[in-house]
């Protein structure tokens, strides 16, 4: 089956592109306005609108093939792509990778996608973000051909010899509204909650991180209020650095600490995501490895996420292979083609440490769904519940996307039968 056209369109994410050193520079929120001047390169504002651009392939047989070009709400920092801008990039695409485009045959995904994450043009990669969009329409396109799932596809061409297809826990962000948010993730049964967004030491996080402690007495008190013994959820917060700028990256401090939130946890496993953030990745996966082992030395259950700094497909086996953090988050859009994501997963499993297929709030209902078939091929051990900060809307598309492929790849034998005669 063969490319004949290709379409480019505008879209609009999620969520919002944010200037992380800004806020942590002290940028103050004004309603969903992020007030002052931007730091990184690219932003003309410190929150300005999502974008993403989307593709739509049109095959031999007329049916469309979907993929979102879409990149992480914090660009241009921690190692990343720059600014992804629709109107930026989208003559650069009609000009220079259409043309590559047309009368090319999506009978297979692996090798289409490998080939464009690889591709440079005017001696440059593509942004990660077209890689990733690009990748995920070649995936959607395969799957039409072969009259598979995405899932099906991928453990297809990755040999995976599983015809097990299992249900995967979905983990919902709070945002800034950490408080209604949460109460959201408890009346829908969430397996993963809460995030919190501590993105700033004084004013979310606490000087000494009693605002987060205070946090997480607060969720294990909304979840006693719901009187259901069956229901116990992992808790999931996102300190984005906080943790080592409170305690000025003091290690005995920070264990002291991650002890403390263990305990007020309890009898909830919980995870810490990207409790330090320093200036390169080096520094970064060296005390995350020595935080990593600090805690195992004590008998800690408290699991580190890493985050920041863990870009690409590199990156995650250099975090895995130094045994910095108990879970790696996957960040989709960074790693660009899909098929990085698919080998991230596979080398986590492999070595034994948790994959969280992340991505980004600032993505789209296409790209959300088409990764919840990645997670689900490769036995990820949680997703992100995504696009969006309003945990309803992200929980639907993707428990919905999980549930749906998980019952049709199970029946695909019995379906085949039918259709057999």
């Amino acid at each position: 089956m063969k490319i004949i056209d290709v379409l480019f369109t505008k879209s609009f994410t999620g969520f919002y592109f944010d200037d992380q050193r800004a806020i942590k520079k002290g940028a103050k929120t004004d309603g969903n306005f992020i007030l002052g001047s931007p730091i990184t390169p690219g932003f003309t504002s410190v929150r300005q609108a999502g974008e993403a651009i989307s593709i739509q392939l049109v095959l031999e047989d007329g049916s469309i093939a979907y993929g979102d070009c879409a990149a992480v709400q914090y660009s241009g920092v921690g190692g990343r792509d720059p600014l992804f801008l629709a109107d930026e990039y989208m003559p650069f695409m009609e000009k220079e990778v259409k043309p590559l485009l047309i009368g090319l045959d999506v009978s297979t995904f692996r090798e289409n996608a490998t080939h464009f994450d690889h591709i440079k043009i005017n001696g440059k990669r593509l942004h990660t973000a077209i890689r990733y969009g690009l990748s995920q329409a070649f995936l959607y396109a395969t799957a039409l051909t072969n009259k598979l799932t995405m899932a099906e596809v991928i453990r297809k061409e990755y040999n995976m010899t599983s015809d097990v297809y299992e249900s995967i826990p979905v983990f919902t962000q709070s945002g800034d509204d950490r408080y209604n948010n949460t109460d959201k993730m408890i009346i829908k049964r969430v397996g993963v909650i809460s995030h919190g967004l501590f993105n700033n030491v004084s004013e979310k996080f606490g000087l000494q991180g009693e605002k987060m402690i205070d946090y997480i007495k607060w969720i294990k008190a909304r979840i006693a209020f719901v009187k259901d013994e069956t229901y116990k959820p992992i808790f999931h917060l996102d300190t984005y650095g906080s943790v080592g700028i409170a305690f000025e990256n003091d290690m005995d401090k920070m264990i002291d600490y991650l002890l403390t939130v263990e305990k007020v946890a309890h009898p909830h496993l919980i995870r810490i995501e990207g409790p330090v953030d320093l200036d390169t990745k080096e520094e970064t996966m060296q005390t995350i490895k020595e935080m990593t082992r600090r805690l195992k030395d004590v008998g800690s259950t408290l699991e580190i996420v890493v985050d920041e700094w863990c870009n690409t497909l590199e990156d995650v086996k250099y975090f895995v292979d130094n045994n910095a953090g108990h879970m790696i988050q996957i960040k989709t859009p960074d790693l660009g083609s899909l098929t990085n994501t698919i080998e991230a997963i596979l080398y986590c499993v492999e070595k034994g440490v948790s994959a969280y297929c992340g991505g980004t709030c600032n993505e789209t209902n296409i790209s959300a769904e088409i990764t919840m078939n990645v997670a689900i091929a490769t036995h990820a051990s949680q997703v992100l519940g995504k696009p969006g900060m309003g945990v309803d809307e992200a929980f639907m598309i993707c428990r919905n996307e999980i549930n749906r492929v998980v019952e049709l790849a199970n029946n695909r034998k019995r379906i085949n039968q039918k259709i057999a005669g």
